[in-house]
């Protein structure tokens, strides 16, 4: 008899077979690509501020159109995605979103160019599809893991395109376009990409290790119901739970402070250390380029930290990153030569990072019947945080090393809500059965993807 597909209990890269693992590299590439497509035009600010002739206070208004739109966006699609799956609604997204993505090169004044902006913002929604895909195809005792590593992948794309962007720009210019439709064009290019990769995951994955909602529905009459039962009041313990607001308020101070770098850092080393549009952007691309591994790192020690003290060694783990991730933030800002700023940089990138995984290393275990929800709620609090950290910039009396030395304080002092992220003895003792359950299974998985 077919075995019926489990939570994988753990990460193979090499496995391109299993629905678990096909869930797992088709959710960080798509993530990837909308990363880079959403912050694509930000290492070319500078030749659309020269262009549009664009104030500091309207790059600022640009900075938090481009994440504030993103809040809405993760609260309605983690919402969604547990009503219909993560495939149906990944496929959709990669789409629809390509467009605003093509057609922001269509903007010929600041209000067309923030509109396009604010548009492109929805893509950053994606994050929510790809921690919910693999919250559900992973085991206990890897989650964290999965989860940190998919996202921190994804979140790569906001460091690659810092470097590939400048480049795609010059090609163009190299082949006889002006500046004023090179950086247009070149936005064309991960548009399409994100096309192809919705077509992509609507092919290959599954919404669950078992099959998609729909197949199950016909195999399983009473499928709808019993989901509809798993799920009823579940949305609203959800929003009522202050710990997944203590999760929105930390994923805050930490997503949320490297969306507003991604945005800033191109820019802030062209300015303030006079340096060439490509230069700047490849040491900007420093910052995102952590994500290779720096997020991974947050999901595995918090992982680790789970199996040897429970859920609340998770949460400590996330407290003490978070509150290094703050101080790190403030050193950074206080640096005026090129070659200290770029050491605490990825200091700072390295702790950041990891208190994002570390976070998600957390939320799969508030509540399970509501994962969506609430990968959609503390997803968003990350560009919450972002638009907050927004109007520092568009401040004119501040400089943008000011504002990060108050960004760097106010983490500091935001690190402290970890206290309130607290679990029973009942939650405790669930999360330590079910570990217990995946590491005992661990080497008798994947057997399904030979059967």
């Amino acid at each position: 008899m077919k075995q019926t597909p489990s939570k994988a209990t753990s990460i193979n890269l090499l496995d391109f077979k299993s629905p678990q693992m096909r869930a797992f590299h088709l959710s960080w590439f798509a993530f990837f690509l909308c990363f880079f497509g959403w912050f694509g035009i930000a290492p070319l600010m500078a030749v659309v501020r020269d262009e549009l002739d664009l104030t500091k206070s309207q790059i600022g208004n640009i900075i938090i159109a481009s994440v504030s739109i993103t809040v809405i966006a993760r609260l309605m699609i983690g919402w969604l995605v547990d009503k219909i799956g993560p495939r149906i609604t990944y496929t959709y997204l990669l789409i629809l979103g390509s467009l605003p993505v093509m057609f922001i090169g269509l903007s010929n004044s600041y209000e067309t160019f923030l509109l396009f902006r604010l548009a492109i913002g929805v893509i950053g929604a994606s994050f929510v599809i790809t921690q919910y895909h693999t919250s559900v195809m992973f085991a206990p005792n890897i989650v964290g893991t999965a989860n940190a590593t998919s996202a921190g992948w994804g979140n790569l794309g906001g460091g690659v395109t810092q470097m590939v962007m400048p480049m795609i720009f010059a090609l163009f210019v190299s082949l006889g376009f002006l500046d004023s439709a090179s950086w247009r064009y070149a936005m064309v290019i991960p548009g399409i990409a994100m096309i192809l990769c919705g077509i992509a995951y609507y092919k290959w994955t599954t919404d669950f290790p078992e099959g998609n909602i729909a197949d199950l529905s016909k195999a399983d009459l009473d499928y709808k119901k019993k989901k509809k039962a798993d799920s009823q009041g579940a949305f609203k313990a959800a929003i009522s739970d202050h710990r997944v607001w203590a999760l929105f308020l930390i994923y805050g101070a930490c997503f949320g402070i490297e969306l507003t770098i991604n945005n800033v850092a191109a820019i802030y080393y062209h300015d303030f250390f006079q340096l060439d549009l490509k230069t700047a952007g490849l040491i900007a691309g420093l910052f995102g380029l952590m994500n290779l591994f720096a997020r991974s790192l947050g999901g595995m020690f918090g992982d680790k930290a789970g199996i040897k003290w429970g859920l609340k060694g998770r949460v400590g783990f996330l407290g003490a990153v978070l509150l290094i991730e703050g101080l790190a933030l403030v050193l950074f800002a206080q640096m005026t030569a090129l070659p200290l700023a770029i050491g605490t940089m990825i200091l700072f990138s390295l702790f950041v990072q990891m208190a994002e995984g570390a976070t998600f290393s957390v939320v799969p275990f508030i509540n399970k019947k509501a994962i969506g929800t609430i990968s959609g709620i503390v997803g968003a609090g990350g560009n919450a945080g972002a638009v907050m950290a927004g109007f520092l910039f568009k401040m004119e009396g501040v400089s943008y090393g000011e504002a990060l030395t108050v960004l760097g304080l106010a983490v500091t002092a935001i690190s402290a809500s970890a206290l309130l992220v607290r679990f029973s003895a009942a939650d405790e003792k669930i999360a330590k059965t079910e570990l217990e359950a995946s590491l005992s299974s661990k080497e008798l998985q994947p057997e399904y993807a030979k059967n």
